[in-house]
């Protein structure tokens, strides 16, 4: 749900904010307007810097917090989009306060010289700011929606634990899906090794109790088998929520 609200997030600043502030800009180039009092237009601005600047702190803490309690940098958790509303707030506020500085650096130029046309080209590079944020968003939520994979080092760690387990012989098909908020799917299809029970048989009659307790209960020892290594998986690794094993 998370991720939907993001992508509807982006798709409205894109829609909204861009696309007026381009409609502005394209308009005021064609059409320029004698310059009026920009007195409102500077205390509105002030009021916007101040507010969507210490939310964008707040955001800025809140990811840093998150990142350190991943191991990961605060560029890597943005850019991964691990917390999609934190960083909707941190990328909508970063565009906000840009906005107005943008904006208001605009208007001090069309308030020096009298040319109407900083002010359009102010409104066009706000709307491209928003735009790219836009877009980001759509892109990063998009793909988040439709499943990515984990990180190679994070898949290959994951691997390596079952094949180093001595009941596996080999695994296939493995699957690790990034489900966002720190949870991971893994699915693998694994080849038990039945040889190393039968290698602890020394004796005909070891043989012949190994052949009549393992015949009544291959079933529940697969899976016996299985459910420890999931429980395994999901305890040396706390993010992995869901796992899937297939015995072959």
């Amino acid at each position: 749900m998370r991720y939907i609200a993001s992508l509807i997030s982006g798709v409205g600043i894109f829609m909204m904010g861009a696309g007026l502030s381009w409609y502005h800009g394209i308009m005021g180039l064609l059409h320029p307007e004698p310059i009026e009092s920009l007195l409102w237009a500077y205390c509105i601005l002030a009021g916007s810097l101040v507010s969507e600047g210490a939310t964008l702190l707040v955001a800025i803490n809140e990811i840093k917090k998150s990142a350190r309690q991943q191991g990961v940098s605060f560029y890597e958790y943005v850019m991964q989009s691990r917390d999609p509303s934190t960083n909707v707030v941190l990328l909508e506020d970063a565009a906000a306060v840009l906005g107005v500085i943008l904006a208001s650096g605009c208007m001090g130029l069309t308030s020096l010289t009298g040319n109407p046309y900083y002010d359009s080209l102010g409104s066009l590079g706000v709307g491209t700011l928003l735009g790219a944020v836009s877009a980001f968003l759509i892109y990063t939520n998009t793909e988040a929606l439709l499943g990515r994979s984990i990180q190679a080092e994070h898949l290959q760690k994951l691997t390596e634990f079952l094949e180093n387990d001595p009941a596996v012989r080999a695994i296939h098909d493995v699957k690790a899906t990034d489900m966002g908020l720190c949870k991971v799917r893994f699915k693998a299809e694994v080849d038990f090794d039945g040889r190393v029970d039968i290698q602890q048989v020394k004796t005909p009659e070891e043989l012949e109790s190994f052949m009549l307790k393992h015949g009544e209960n291959i079933i529940d020892t697969l899976g016996a088998e299985v459910d420890r290594l999931e429980k395994e998986l999901k305890q040396r690794n706390p993010e992995v929520r869901h796992v899937d094993l297939e015995i072959l």
